[in-house]
């Protein structure tokens, strides 16, 4: 259970940079035989997801160079990353208990998602402000880099990329509350 919530984990953070492509990888992992997703979950494994979920990924990732477009696009990906956060975390776990499967998904995985995603539509903000929009293809390149990345490093090394995501988190929020403090 700890090495599935630690997978979930490192997936719903990169679904906080791009939506699909997680799920894109998580797709491929399960489909190849790398992961083992709950019984619930077969249809992420299957053709028609494969196809959906590249299509998907292809035009997210484009979507992003466009300009106003991008900003749109934030707007949009706040909750459909808490979504994909908690669908990703809830399929790698054997919990017998749906509450408390999609429960703990839910906090965790849609958590995770959300704060990052809400971490990156702030720098999309800054980066739209101070550059005039001509910034935000450099920061699109950067998410699609990082999302892709930790995506596959979640699937490699899941307790280990777990554990640096919620690491991360702990010290943005610690910092967050020493600013605040002071």
């Amino acid at each position: 259970m700890i090495t599935g919530l630690m997978l979930g984990l490192g997936l719903s953070a990169s679904s906080g940079f791009r939506i699909f492509i997680p799920l894109l990888v998580s797709n491929l992992a399960a489909k190849f035989g790398w992961v083992s997703i709950s019984p619930d979950f077969a249809w992420m494994a299957s053709d028609h997801a494969t196809i959906i979920l590249l299509v998907a990924t292809v035009v997210e990732i484009a979507a992003y160079y466009i300009p106003f477009i991008d900003n749109l696009l934030d707007s949009l990906a706040l909750p459909a990353s808490v979504i994909a956060g908690t669908l990703l975390t809830s399929q790698f776990l054997s919990i017998t208990d749906p509450i408390l499967q999609w429960g703990l998904a839910l906090i965790a995985g849609g958590g995770v998602a959300g704060s990052v995603q809400a971490g990156t539509s702030l720098l999309r903000l800054g980066s739209s402000k101070f550059t005039v929009g001509t910034g935000n293809s450099i920061v699109s390149t950067g998410e699609n880099i990082i999302s892709s990345i930790l995506s596959v490093f979640s699937i490699i090394l899941p307790v280990l990329t777990g554990l640096m995501v919620i690491g991360l988190l702990f010290l943005l929020l610690r910092r967050k509350v020493s600013s605040k403090k002071s």
